[in-house]
């Protein structure tokens, strides 16, 4: 099943490539510029495409389509451009600063009684050692830019964590018991370890080298 937008580019069918059948799909880890999230991708040959490719997120993977003549070469830098485009894409259907505000106000009043209230709730870019963060004497909390394209359940996931740092600073238990009512808290937590480990970002809130 596909989820989010699927984005195309025209591309050039190479010359003849030996061995390459028709509808053939394989998977490779993906290395995007600088910047971009780094998730599995899949890549499917097709020998009905001649001159498009085009891409779409799927879950936590991203399908690159492409003609089956095309060579390795140009498969690599296709997918270079079409992850960038779709990064390009989310980034710009991410919410601003006043529209995270409001949707950590949102949250809180779902799943923390309306308890946590942050003075200031914002994007930063200079945060590349963990997702989020809160100081509770100023009521500010910071998500970190890289959290930017990633599926809304896991910003929701990390705002909450940093909400329920307003009330409980430390790991406790009485710190996880906040977040209990947050159904996918989990499914994030298992998401962001998954990047942690396959692309070496900062650690999911609550680790231990947080």
């Amino acid at each position: 099943m596909r989820t989010g937008r699927e984005t195309g580019l025209p591309g050039h069918a190479a010359g003849n490539v030996e061995g390459v059948s028709a509808d053939p799909a394989r998977s490779l880890s993906s290395q995007p510029a600088s910047g971009l999230r780094t998730n599995a991708v899949e890549v499917r040959r097709s020998a009905r495409r001649r001159r498009t490719v085009s891409a779409y997120r799927d879950g936590d993977r991203t399908v690159v389509l492409i003609p089956a003549r095309m060579s390795a070469a140009e498969e690599q830098r296709w997918v270079t451009t079409m992850l960038e485009k779709l990064a390009a894409q989310e980034s710009r259907r991410m919410p601003g600063d006043d529209e995270l505000a409001a949707r950590a106000e949102r949250l809180a009043e779902q799943y923390l009684l309306g308890r946590a209230v942050p003075d200031t709730v914002r994007w930063v870019t200079n945060q590349n050692s963990r997702w989020g963060s809160c100081t509770p004497s100023e009521g500010s909390i910071r998500l970190s830019h890289r959290l930017q394209g990633m599926p809304e359940y896991v910003i929701d996931y990390v705002l909450l964590h940093e909400l329920a740092h307003l009330l409980v600073p430390g790991h406790g238990p009485s710190f996880w018991r906040l977040l209990e009512s947050y159904p996918r808290t989990e499914r994030a937590r298992g998401f962001l370890e998954g990047v942690v480990a396959a692309d070496r970002l900062p650690h999911p809130p609550g680790s231990r080298e947080e």
